[in-house]
C-alpha cells in the first residue's frame, strides 16, 4: 500500500536589529531524481528581489535569493511530498572488476576525483593517529568482498562511536569524532567518508530529510534533518550509508544536497551583517490517505 507523507518544514532566522543579507542559497529541494518525491513548494519572507533556481557544481538543485534593503527576519517554508512506501533494498551489483576491494583499488573516473581528495581536516601535516590506526585497522582485512565492507564498516561506526545530539553548528573532525568516541550524524558520516576514501572510494556528505516513526507514538510518523555519507559502487552507482543506524539510506531518507565536505551540503548558507541572530526551525508531518491526489509533479519557488 502507498503511504504519502506531507512535510512542512519552517525555518526562521530573526536579527536583533534590520540587517543587509548577502546572496542566499537554499539547498532543500531533493536530489534530481528522487524517486520518492511527489511534490515540492519553497516560500520566503520576506520577499525577494531575486530568485532563481540553478544547479550547484555538484549537481544539487538550489535556490539562490537575493534582497534590496534591510530585513528584520528570513523565513523559509518547505513543503515537501514524499512516496514513503516501505522498499527492500536490493543488493549492491557491484561491477564484476571490483566485487573484491584491493589497497590498490581506486574508482577513479574523472567525475569523481574531488569525492576521493582526503578531507581538508585530514591533511599530512595535520596528525591523525586514531584515524591513522581505524584506517589500518580495515585495510588489513583486504582483499575482501566489496559489498561486505562497506556495510561491516558502517556497522562498526553505528556500534562503535554513540550518538550525540549537537545543536551547535559546524562538524567535528574525524579524528575529534574518534576521540570523543561520540558524534551527531554528521559527525560521523564524515568520519566514514573520510575512511572510506583512504580505502580507495569515492565518497561523498549527504545532508536531507528522515522520515521514521515518532520515537514515542511509533504509530506515527516523523522527520528530521539527518545527514549520512554515499559511497560510489562501481555497477551501481552512488549509495547511501546511514552511520546511525549502520544501514543502507533507504525510502525515509531523503537526498537535499550532496557534496565533497558538509559545509558545501548546508541546508542554508549566506552572508549577513554582523548581529544578533536567532534560529528556530520546526517540522510537521502528515500521513495522507492512499487515495489523496497529490497533482502533477511540480516544483516551484514563490514569496
Amino acid at each position: 500500500m502507498n503511504a504519502r507523507a506531507m512535510l512542512v518544514h519552517h525555518t526562521r532566522y530573526r536579527y536583533d536589529r534590520p540587517v543587509h543579507l548577502g546572496p542566499q542559497t537554499i539547498r532543500l529541494h531533493p536530489l534530481p531524481g528522487c524517486a520518492t518525491m511527489l511534490a515540492h513548494e519553497l516560500s520566503i519572507s520576506p520577499a525577494p528581489s531575486t530568485q532563481a533556481w540553478c544547479h550547484d557544481p555538484f549537481g544539487n538543485r538550489v535556490a539562490r535569493v537575493t534582497f534590496e534593503g534591510r530585513v528584520t527576519h528570513f523565513d523559509i517554508t518547505a513543503t515537501l511530498t514524499t512516496d514513503q512506501t516501505p522498499i527492500i533494498p536490493r543488493p549492491l551489483a557491484v561491477a564484476p572488476a571490483a566485487r573484491i576491494w584491493t589497497a590498490q583499488s581506486v574508482d577513479d573516473g574523472p567525475s569523481l576525483v574531488t569525492y576521493r581528495h582526503p578531507a581538508a581536516t585530514d591533511a599530512p601535516t595535520t596528525p591523525t593517529p586514531h584515524l591513522d590506526a581505524l584506517v589500518a585497522k580495515w585495510r588489513a582485512r583486504l582483499p575482501c568482498p566489496t559489498a561486505d565492507l562497506l556495510m561491516d564498516l558502517t556497522r562498526a561506526i553505528a556500534a562503535d562511536i554513540t550518538y550525540r545530539i549537537r545543536p551547535e553548528a559546524g562538524v567535528w573532525s574525524p579524528e575529534e569524532t574518534l576521540s570523543q568516541g561520540a558524534g551527531s550524524c554528521r559527525d560521523t558520516a564524515w568520519l566514514l567518508i573520510a575512511v572510506l576514501r583512504r580505502l580507495g572510494f569515492a565518497a561523498r556528505f549527504v545532508s536531507g530529510y528522515l522520515f521514521q516513526p515518532e520515537r514515542c507514538a511509533p504509530e506515527q510518523l516523523g522527520c528530521e534533518l539527518h545527514a549520512w555519507a554515499q559511497v560510489h559502487v562501481p555497477g551501481t552507482g552512488w549509495v547511501g550509508l546511514d552511520t546511525t543506524s549502520g544501514l543502507r539510506a533507504a525510502q525515509g531518507h531523503v537526498a537535499l544536497a550532496a557534496a565533497p565536505r558538509p559545509q558545501q551540503a548546508a541546508p542554508v548558507s549566506g552572508l549577513l551583517d554582523q548581529c544578533t541572530a536567532t534560529f528556530e526551525a520546526t517540522m510537521h508531518t502528515t500521513v495522507q490517505p492512499p487515495h489523496a491526489a497529490c497533482g502533477p509533479l511540480r516544483s516551484s519557488l514563490s514569496s
